[in-house]
């Protein structure tokens, strides 16, 4: 069963950048989909963005295309969010998630996911 840990998180001013780490252990990390989701206070978590297992795919939410990408290090077991221009509206805990097998399309259904790590928060000051 692959545990996922995410780190990276903090306080950064609005236009700032952050990058945000899920380090995977206990499975074959590569036939996983991997996402982060964000949920803020009061609010439903949201899908954030996705890569598929074969790291050929990514997937983003609307209000994130642009600004955050999506990478990852079969190497390392390790999936990263790069966040840039970062916005009030971004500040949430961070979730990293996990399915086996799937593309990154698929990895948008919170219902569907398998796995999720503990969760990191990101604030943004303006």
């Amino acid at each position: 069963q692959v545990q996922l840990v995410e780190s990276g998180g903090g306080l950064v001013q609005a236009g700032g950048s952050l990058r945000l780490s899920c380090a995977a252990s206990g499975g074959a990390f590569i036939a996983y989909g991997m996402g982060w989701f964000r949920q803020a206070p009061g609010k439903e978590r949201e899908f954030v963005a996705a890569i598929s297992w074969s790291g050929g795919g990514t997937y983003f939410a609307d209000s994130v295309k642009g600004r955050f990408t999506i990478s990852r290090d079969n190497a390392k077991n390790t999936v990263y969010l790069q966040m840039n221009n970062l916005k009030p509206e971004d500040a949430a805990v961070y979730f990293c998630a996990a399915n086996p097998l799937r593309s990154a399309q698929q990895m948008t259904a919170i219902s569907d996911i398998k796995l999720w790590g503990q969760g990191t928060q990101v604030t943004v000051s303006s």
